[in-house]
């Protein structure tokens, strides 16, 4: 929608432009050969692309400019992508004169940025992995492999976390199997040391150089852990609330609970005539005020397949009934569907405005629901009556974020940096997430996801020194007057007060941030009264020579 022919003669005409040019697919090989060709030829020594996003391409851009002798710094980029050409898009006329505008900001900017630079820093080589589930087990033994000590540190006395419940999977696999070789595996490898009764109680450091204090469960002892990066894979548990009278009458269970019957053998199954399970059953079903909002835990609706073709198995006669909101069986699971239907598992729908109601009618077991295809009431008397709860994060989730000073969602679970760009990693460099403690998962997806974690992991792990700097927050000591505002306002808890220097005669001392814990966010610039600080690459002078970039044609006239 952009015509950029346009915007690259309007280019040639700003102040202290050399040279302007259009390439297409400017990410492309070719391309940036050609940039590196441009910078000699015309002796540049800034560089402005015009283009797509700047949170997918520009280190591609920052390191070609690098190779070709400028410093990455001296780079910028105009969004026209997402800032323009998405957002007019059926405005041609209005997406060109944007583009002019980026365009022009972009050159007033450009002219004050400075040439940043790192230095090397030493870093641990050790990893700490917080929790012993499937997950925390498999990024641990990944990263052990691999030849990095491992820190695996699990609260239970014995490690498995979740899948110490899982006996069987729909596809005939056999967890305890797995999960007797791995922690076999963990146990024989000389480089992971396993902690298990043991949770985190105090954290400090930043990437590459973390201290982590962990204590036992069981009494005081406690030992500090020095470790490059942490993986966070605390899992997760079946919620057991009181809805549908669970806990009221034995009859009344979870689907773990079916489960663990069905595993034992025992007589309960082979003399059940009616069984009947409830989807979509969890917090919000409670009626507590602060409960979370209806959530889906994708694993439901595969557990109460693989429990009802499981008792179909061993008692055939047995009426089965699966009362659904919505049936999420993704992917090849939708097999598993069809089956049970061809063996006669017999499926009701329902909708929040007429959930299932439980009652006891002269001590039988009652669940009356609305059936919308025939729109009456239907009522079942079953022998069991088994709730597909929600998986909820688990005990201490919440505490462990208020101490790693990470985010969740509104359910609970920890949230990564980005969806797609870092779907497992925490804002704070050298932190990372996998396992149910992200969301809800299937055990080959939390297998999947840890080994990604410990890929990220070792990027950080396999490097003999760490690059630190670069954009970061700055203090100018003579202007701090030592007010703790940037120590409050920080949400990485980067600042630190230094009582030996005065700055602007502040009581306290001078504010002083460690440029590896910094993680650039901008907060203590924005928010200091005294304008003490300043964030490298966005110092006040740029951002407001970008601004007047955008409003000098409209001062002019």
């Amino acid at each position: 929608v952009v015509d950029v022919h346009e915007v690259v003669e309007y280019a040639k005409t700003l102040p202290d432009v050399v040279h302007a040019e259009n390439t297409i697919y400017t990410c492309s090989a070719d391309s940036l050969k050609l940039i590196q060709e441009r910078i000699k030829e015309f002796r540049l020594n800034r560089i402005i692309v015009s283009a797509c996003t700047p949170r997918t391409h520009e280190p591609l851009f920052q390191d070609t400019i690098r190779q070709a002798g400028l410093n990455p710094y001296l780079f910028e980029m105009a969004n026209i992508r997402d800032q323009d050409s998405w957002v007019h898009a059926g405005e041609p006329e209005a997406a060109t004169a944007k583009a002019k505008d980026l365009t022009r900001m972009a050159v007033g900017r450009a002219r004050l940025l400075m040439p940043l630079y790192t230095e090397p820093q030493s870093l641990s080589h050790e990893a700490l992995v917080i929790g012993g589930g499937v997950a925390g087990m498999t990024a641990a033994l990944n990263l052990a492999e691999q030849g990095f000590g491992v820190y695996l540190v699990e609260r239970e006395r014995e490690l498995g976390g979740r899948l110490r419940q899982i006996y069987y999977t729909a596809d005939g696999s056999d967890p305890q199997a797995y999960l007797k070789e791995l922690s076999g595996r963990i146990r024989a490898n000389p480089r992971i040391q396993v902690l298990t009764g043991h949770q985190v109680v105090k954290s400090s450091g930043f990437v590459g150089n973390f201290k982590t204090t962990v204590a036992s469960v069981d009494s005081p002892t406690q030992r500090l852990i020095e470790h490059g990066v942490t993986i966070v894979a605390t899992g997760g548990r079946e919620h057991r609330g009181n809805a549908y009278l669970l806990g009221q009458d034995s009859r009344i269970i979870t689907q773990g609970d079916l489960e663990k019957i069905i595993e034992d053998r025992g007589k309960v199954i082979d003399t059940c005539r009616s069984v009947v399970m409830v989807q979509c059953v969890g917090p919000w079903d409670d009626g507590v005020e602060d409960a979370p909002h209806f959530y889906c835990s994708r694993v439901c609706c595969t557990v109460a397949l693989k429990n009802a073709l499981a008792i179909k198995a061993r008692n055939p006669e047995a009426n089965v009934y699966i009362l659904y909101k919505d049936m999420r069986t993704y992917g090849f699971k939708e097999a598993f569907y069809t089956q049970a239907r061809e063996q006669g598992v017999i499926f009701l729908r329902y909708d929040d405005e007429n959930k299932p109601q439980v009652r006891k009618n002269n001590g039988q077991l009652q669940v009356i629901v609305n059936d919308p295809i025939l729109q009456t009431s239907i009522a079942l008397t079953p022998d069991l009556l088994v709730l597909s709860e929600a998986m909820v994060p688990a005990e201490g989730s919440q505490e462990l974020a208020k101490l790693l000073k990470f985010s969740c969602t509104l359910e609970g679970f920890f949230l990564e940096a980005h969806v797609k760009l870092r779907p497992v990693d925490f804002p704070a460099e050298g932190i990372f997430l996998c396992g149910v403690a992200h969301y809800p998962k299937f055990i080959d997806e939390a297998i999947a996801q840890a080994h990604a974690t410990a890929a990220r992991a070792a990027t950080i792990l396999s490097k003999d020194r760490l690059q630190v700097g670069g954009v970061v927050a700055v203090v100018d000591e003579e202007k701090c007057t030592g007010c703790l505002t940037c120590v409050r306002i920080c949400p990485y808890d980067v600042p630190r007060m230094n009582p030996a220097k005065k700055g602007a005669g502040g009581i306290l001392g001078v504010a002083e941030i460690a440029a590896a814990a910094c993680q650039g966010c901008g907060s203590c610039a924005a928010e200091c009264p005294a304008k003490a600080i300043q964030l490298q690459h966005y110092r006040d002078e740029q951002i407001m020579a970008k601004a007047e970039a955008l409003f000098v044609e409209l001062l002019a006239a």
